[in-house]
């Protein structure tokens, strides 16, 4: 029988933390500067996941990406002065975070977000110190889809891909998982849209609410 794991790994933006607010208020800020005017954040809400190029290609869509890059590093840089303006972890999270540590389950890390941007949003948020692991995008020579993020996560924890779950939001989540070895649950609750659904992606499992991946069968609790 397949040994159930006692490791779960997690993404960031839109499965721990909802940063859609602070990342629409960076996207608004460099919109500003173009003299062009703000967007909403049920407009933007869906590109919070896949990166700062994925939220410029909102703000501006018929630019070239070429195009964007010197609004990148404004992008970033807004971001980076207000991080932590409203972004909060998803309700539930911290009540799960809890539990897994009363069964003895290690958790981590692992993110596409730049180290100089995910430590501090971490700390601000209470959780730098409690993750035994902290993979960002630039940890590794990968970012996700590759699967490098999510070894170097198990080398740090001193386990085995099997022995671990990823809990992510868009498919490239599912795609490094999968090329890692790992099983992955996939949260629904996150930047998910109608056109980007999960169902296609073949997780093992969705989850509604952060709490519903205790109850998934696969997850060990960690006790003897």
């Amino acid at each position: 029988m397949k040994r159930a794991p006692t490791y779960v790994l997690f993404d960031l933006d839109g499965t721990l933390a909802d940063t859609a607010p602070d990342l629409q208020h960076a996207l608004n800020q460099v919109l500003a500067e173009q003299g062009q005017p703000p967007l909403p954040l049920e407009q933007v809400r869906s590109a919070a996941s896949h990166g700062a190029l994925a939220m410029l290609r909102v703000g501006f869509p018929h630019a070239q990406d070429e195009s964007l890059r010197p609004l990148l590093v404004r992008f970033i840089d807004h971001y980076r002065a207000d991080l932590a303006r409203q972004t909060t972890l998803f309700p539930g999270t911290l009540r799960l975070l809890a539990e897994l540590e009363s069964r003895g389950i290690v958790w981590g890390i692992v993110t596409n977000k730049l180290a100089d941007l995910t430590e501090p949003l971490l700390h601000a948020l209470g959780l730098l110190r409690r993750a035994a692991c902290v993979v960002s995008g630039d940890t590794t020579p990968h970012a996700k889809p590759h699967p490098a993020p999510l070894l170097r996560a198990c080398e740090l924890l001193g386990c085995k891909p099997a022995d671990a779950i990823y809990v992510g939001d868009s498919s490239k989540d599912v795609e490094a998982a999968r090329r890692a070895g790992m099983r992955v649950v996939v949260a629904g609750y996150g930047y998910i849209d109608g056109a980007d659904t999960a169902r296609q992606w073949a997780a093992d499992q969705i989850i509604g609410e952060p709490m519903e991946l205790l109850a998934w069968e696969g997850l060990d609790t960690g006790r003897n």
